[in-house]
């Protein structure tokens, strides 16, 4: 990189300032952005300044650093392996330029980058490695780059191949509720480093076209036979691909242990001595009401809500939910898998004492293009669901905090 001339080429380097002397010159903002950085990496910061900014008087108060109440001496420069000129006093700052010029100590000037001998790049660390961009004094620019460079080794797209994670073992990540931009940093490096992925449905489906060539993809809702025989199969499938040496991700929708049966993997890998990692997602009863508008919970409205799995109707023998209970909670009701069987949960739910005008969302493709939003009472669901032939995957919040979204539909 040159500066504006194009004679001076930039030489970059890194300064191992562990223990050595840094001096700053100003206690203003520029320096309340540089010593954190300084003391992050154990420089022995000295600041000169008459009178600095609260964050830094925090810094000095607890001992991070040394602060000197007065103005610049040419002494300050003595034993100083780096400094920064940070006040907003351009005298000051040539002075203090001058002085490290004659000692041989490289300068920043905050004020004038051309009489300065160093420039501060935009710096950022993430695991083992340290990111610093220059952008010819253009800090936008360089702080832009450096942030671009970040995200991409946090989400795992710019990773050396034979620096990935290669041990033995699965990963348990929840891809949130569809949008691949909810899924967690961690979620997204182990889908980079995975050597399998075994996903779902309903797992952020565009986050699969970004695997290597080699990754193997399984998609497990291709699976053959009933439900149960289906999650054996899954749970083989993981065991198997660790035994032969892969890192493998399983890869859901929502939170793997949200209705995900994500700790039935979780029993069968350490029943096989496969180790797990958990990467928790975004779960679609918080977060797919969320995005559309709806709290689950509001003060003086709603003080709790309660999240059902409705893909077994009211009075089914396997059901383990109590409706006539849930008909007395005064909280929200967030309902998944429900929407075949939301009348029967309608009708359960007012028999049980809930108001036929109780407010109710029924949120379609929550966080994907095709979202929408039906708007009913429990008294009108059934209807409602057959109007706009909503299908799955949606989401049913049932409560008062769907009229505080919507209060022209619910006056």
């Amino acid at each position: 990189m040159r500066d504006d001339q194009g004679d001076h080429p930039i030489y970059p380097v890194g300064l191992r300032l562990t223990g050595r002397r840094v001096l700053v010159v100003g206690g203003g903002h520029v320096a309340q952005r540089r010593i954190p950085h300084l003391v992050a990496v154990g420089a022995a910061v000295v600041l000169v300044s008459p009178e600095v900014t609260p964050a830094i008087e925090g810094i000095a108060g607890d001992g991070e650093i040394v602060w000197l109440r007065r103005g610049f001496e040419d002494a300050d420069l003595d034993g100083a392996w780096y400094v920064i000129a940070a006040t907003d006093d351009t005298e000051v700052n040539q002075r203090v330029s001058q002085g490290a010029e004659a000692r041989r100590i490289f300068c920043v000037r905050a004020d004038d980058a051309t009489q300065a001998t160093a420039w501060t790049p935009a710096v950022g660390r993430h695991a083992e490695v340290t990111v610093a961009v220059l952008g010819n004094r253009d800090p936008r620019r360089s702080a832009s780059v450096r942030d671009e460079i970040l995200e991409g080794l946090r989400e795992g797209r710019i990773v050396a191949r034979d620096q990935r994670d290669r041990a033995p073992g699965v990963v348990l990540v929840g891809g949130g509720p569809g949008d691949p931009e909810l899924i967690a940093v961690a979620g997204r490096r182990a889908l980079m480093e995975a050597d399998v992925v075994i996903a779902d449905r309903l797992a952020p489906r565009e986050l699969l076209g970004e695997l290597a060539s080699d990754v193997e993809l399984i998609d497990v809702t291709k699976l053959p036979r009933g439900r149960s025989a289906q999650q054996e199969e899954i749970n083989a499938l993981i065991v198997d691909r660790v035994r032969a040496g892969k890192r493998v991700v399983r890869f859901k929708g929502g939170d793997s242990f949200v209705f995900g049966r994500g700790y039935e993997e979780v029993i069968a890998c350490r029943e096989a001595g496969v180790p797990v990692t958990i990467v928790p997602g975004l779960t679609s009863p918080v977060s797919v009401p969320g995005l559309a508008g709806i709290p689950v919970t509001h003060r003086g409205v709603a003080h709790d809500f309660t999240v059902i799995s409705g893909h077994l109707p009211p009075g089914h023998p396997d059901s383990l939910t109590n409706w006539d209970a849930v008909a007395r909670l005064t909280g929200t009701l967030v309902l998944m898998m429900a929407v075949e069987n939301a009348p029967h949960i309608a009708e359960a739910l007012q028999a049980g004492g809930r108001a036929p005008q109780t407010p109710v969302a029924v949120l379609c493709q929550g966080s994907m293009p095709g979202e929408r939003v039906v708007l009913a009472t429990l008294a009108t669901l059934a209807e409602k669901l057959r109007a706009a032939t909503v299908a799955p995957p949606a989401i049913i919040v049932v409560g008062e905090v769907v009229a505080i979204a919507h209060p022209d539909r619910f006056a």
